[in-house]
């Protein structure tokens, strides 16, 4: 089985009669040649690498080698633990989850990248968001890491996921579109519903600059991957609630590719504009690359 297109994935989710998950599984056992449960079995051990990644962000407060990252995630984890939070339980665990997950992988821990190491916080944050507040069976959020691999394969294949060939909107945003759909999936959501997630999330964040400080994926990238988890959430409600994208799925994406190709090459990773142009952006370059002997 091959599947190019959002348009062509429904359409295989209806003739087979299985969610965008079982499709994945499906088109990776064909391709591999590997039974199904081995396959369950080896992304199953992602999903745990993924709550590493989250438990150990939120017990270490200590500061990122490069002294600009670090810390927040325990922050904000003792904030919603007071019930301060206005965002709702939804995403204000979301985005505990997703800051701990970026610092883990700021101090050089092991993260898995979904679909990449800078926008690797969105998925994990929303998967165990869900598992927090709903009991979301891990099982379960195997089936949704499927999921978000099927969407993420069409981004990927038809557009961008590199920061540096498309901004930071082929990363976070292709990262935002995917647990959007995600979460519409493992809501009981149709593979219609799903796809449509995925384009209003990717709509939200169509443009996005990839301006990284001094290069590194902290600033703001960091932050930018707790947003996602809020958009992805956004996303998930409209198209449960029956609202579609009036721009199919598949035009958002060669429309993200476009442009991608049209963003300079300041704005593409090189942390030659935006934030990372900034004086304080410029200080923190000289600070961490530029020392005197």
């Amino acid at each position: 089985m091959e599947i190019q297109t959002m348009k062509e994935l429904n359409e295989a989710c209806q003739r087979e009669e299985k969610s965008i998950g079982e499709i994945m599984l499906m088109m990776e056992a064909e391709k591999s040649g590997r039974d199904q449960q081995a396959i369950i079995s080896m992304m199953e051990e992602r999903l745990i690498k993924m709550k590493e990644a989250v438990d150990n962000g939120i017990k270490d407060a200590t500061t990122a080698p490069s002294g600009i990252s670090g810390g927040d995630a325990s922050k904000m984890n003792d904030y919603v633990q007071q019930g301060k939070s206005l965002s709702g339980s939804y995403i204000s665990n979301a985005m505990s989850f997703s800051l701990a997950t970026s610092e883990s992988n700021a101090r050089m821990g092991v993260i898995v990248a979904t679909p990449t190491a800078g926008a690797a916080g969105i998925l994990p944050g929303v998967l165990f968001s869900l598992h927090k507040n709903d009991g979301t069976p891990y099982k379960d959020l195997v089936m949704g890491l499927f999921t978000a691999s099927m969407l993420g394969l069409i981004i990927a294949n038809r557009s961008f996921i590199s920061g540096a060939a498309g901004g930071c909107q082929a990363e976070v945003g292709s990262a935002t579109a995917m647990a959007a759909g995600t979460i519409v999936e493992l809501k009981g959501g149709t593979p219609l519903q799903a796809v449509n997630a995925t384009a209003i999330a990717m709509k939200s964040l169509l443009g996005l600059v990839c301006d990284p400080v001094a290069g590194l994926v902290e600033v703001p990238c960091i932050k930018r991957n707790v947003i996602g988890t809020s958009i992805a959430f956004s996303a998930a409600d409209m198209s449960l609630a029956g609202i579609g994208s009036r721009i199919p799925c598949d035009e958002v994406i060669e429309a993200m590719y476009k442009v991608g190709n049209d963003m300079p090459r300041t704005l593409r990773e090189t942390a030659l504009g935006g934030l990372a142009m900034t004086e304080t952006g410029k200080r923190v370059k000289e600070r961490l690359f530029c020392r005197k002997s």
